[in-house]
Formats: structure tokens, C-alpha cells, sequence
């Protein structure tokens, strides 16, 4: 005797359980092995986030760097800082907006993801000469 059938089957049933909410590729709603509860989620998220919103100050010279820094620990915002002493392109505050882990040099990217939120990096060199940044928002 063949087995009974348990209703449609194929992509029709699929697409037919997707709409009314069903979950197709297991049993039930419950959290599997690999599932995270939203909290675990959001916290990984921001570990390893895609993206910084990151402002740099940028010095050829150390000794200019440290004076800026010298004048964030006096209590300058970063911003202003920044428009005083770097030295690159992007002088509306040092703001790069955000950035992927791809588009930054290495050693920056390093810094930058490693950082966390609305805290000064420690001076540190790349080929572009001496950086200080600041990580706004992670996404």
C-alpha cells in the first residue's frame, strides 16, 4: 500500500506555506543549534561589524600628532581637532564616513573595527604618515 500523501507538495507548497507564515525547512519555530536570540545577535553585530563611521586626524610627523592629541585631552572635540592639525583631504573634521574593513589600509582597519564606540585611538603610522581616529557608529 503506497503511503498517504500529506498535502501539496513542491515549489507551490512552499511558496503557499511561506505566505502564511510557516517555516519550510524544519520542524517548528523553535531555536535550533545554530539559532541566536536577537540579544547575542546584536552583540556579535557590533563586534564584527561590516562598517565604521570613523574620523581620523592625519600628521606627517609624530610630534604634530601628539599636540593634537594633547589638545583632545584638554577637552577639544574631535572635529575641531581635526580641523586644526590634519594634515589629509578630509578636512571636514577628519569625518570619513563609513567604512568597510576592504577600503581602509590594514593597519587603520585594524585599529578602527577594534575600537570602541566614541573612544580616541592611541597615535599609531602607516604609509600615510601618523593617525588618531574615532569610531562614531558601528553597522
Amino acid at each position: 500500500m503506497p503511503p498517504k500523501k500529506k498535502g501539496k507538495k513542491g515549489k507551490k507548497a512552499q511558496q503557499s506555506n511561506q505566505k502564511r507564515g510557516k517555516n519550510v525547512k524544519g520542524k517548528g519555530k523553535g531555536k535550533g543549534k545554530g539559532q541566536q536570540t536577537s540579544n547575542e545577535q546584536t552583540k556579535k553585530k557590533t563586534k564584527n561589524a561590516f562598517s565604521v563611521k570613523v574620523s581620523h586626524i592625519l600628521c606627517q610627523k609624530q610630534s604634530k600628532l601628539l599636540e593634537a592629541v594633547e589638545k583632545l585631552n584638554q577637552g577639544k572635540t574631535f572635529s575641531e581637532v581635526a580641523r586644526a592639525y590634519s594634515e589629509d583631504k578630509a578636512k571636514q573634521g577628519g569625518n570619513l564616513g563609513f567604512q568597510t574593513r576592504q577600503s581602509l589600509n590594514a593597519k587603520f582597519a585594524e585599529v578602527a573595527f577594534s575600537l570602541p564606540l566614541r573612544t580616541v585611538s592611541q597615535p599609531f603610522k602607516t604609509p600615510f604618515g601618523w593617525h588618531v581616529c574615532y569610531v562614531e557608529a558601528k553597522k
